[in-house]
């Protein structure tokens, strides 16, 4: 099991002495990851589920937040929880991950993308929110491409997005392309988990017979793919918390990673919760025996 925490930019804010100082103290404690949150703009009345959003929550930008974070840190991983891909045009969301993966020696590894569900959020940028979900399974394979091409260039016709004989340099770190994980918590979410897809990363609200089927179909859909359901990584929200029982459920689920949220308000009592989560898994000893 691999253990990444959260910062949640909305209730936590965007100090950037904070944000610093929260990352150091988790990649000191030995957490594999960090993720940020995205949402390009709210409205008054916006919800998700039943949880309406203040308008003036402080979402700033997740990738630009995490350049910030891999100047101040050496190890940890950086990801995305989740990224709204669809509000994204990927040949200029291709050309920044890898600015990013290659800026930080190859940690921009963990991004995780999901289609959105605000319908105000879409309009904002000019997009169709009904066409979110072939535009992101488009992004996906836009990016790949471009991450692959060489000095000949590639040629692109889609649905959304074309381009010919096109080079985007720089290349993420000793990969021909960078992962990509699905986030979502919907049956097609999963599929396309499967079919695209490098890792799953299903929301909160499930209960435990969907998570069960969402998984089987992400697995199932990797085989018609022709892709190994093996390959494909599968992350979960954990509490931080939670027992050495209740991780060791999850592993038994299949979960490979799990992503833990501090609770409290302040930096001091956050730096606890993770020093004694990491403590309870042995997580400093854990990432020095893999060469962090």
């Amino acid at each position: 099991m691999k253990f990444g925490i959260s910062y949640n930019m909305a209730y936590f804010g965007v100090d950037p002495e904070r944000i610093m100082a929260f990352a150091r103290h988790a990649e000191d404690s030995g957490f594999e990851s960090l993720y940020l949150p995205e949402h390009i703009a709210l409205y008054p009345g916006a919800t998700v589920g039943t949880m309406e959003l203040s308008p003036s929550l402080p979402y700033a930008d997740p990738l630009d937040c995490l350049s910030f974070v891999a100047a101040a840190t050496e190890r940890i991983q950086l990801g995305t929880g989740v990224l709204l891909l669809p509000y994204h045009h990927p040949v200029v969301l291709a050309k920044r991950l890898a600015t990013i993966d290659v800026l930080s020696k190859g940690r921009m590894r963990l991004l995780t993308v999901g289609l959105g569900s605000l319908p105000g959020e879409a309009r904002a940028v000019g997009v169709d929110f009904s066409t979110r979900g072939r535009r992101a399974d488009e992004a996906i394979d836009v990016m790949r491409l471009l991450w692959a091409g060489g000095e000949d260039g590639v040629s692109f016709a889609g649905e959304f997005f074309a381009f010919d004989d096109l080079c985007q340099f720089p290349k993420p770190v000793g990969v021909t392309h960078l992962p990509i994980h699905i986030g979502g918590s919907s049956r097609a979410a999963a599929s396309r988990a499967g079919r695209r897809g490098d890792g799953y990363f299903p929301g909160g609200a499930l209960g435990p017979d969907e998570r069960a089927l969402q998984l089987d179909l992400a697995r199932s859909t990797a085989v018609e793919a022709g892709r190994s359901p093996e390959a494909l990584e599968y992350t979960r929200w954990g509490s931080i918390d939670m027992s050495a029982e209740g991780v060791e459920a999850l592993a038994a689920q299949g979960v490979t990673r799990l992503v833990v949220n501090p609770t409290a308000p302040d930096l001091d009592r956050q730096r606890d919760q993770m020093s004694a989560f990491a403590q309870r898994f042995a997580l400093l000893d854990t990432s020095l025996s893999h060469g962090r």
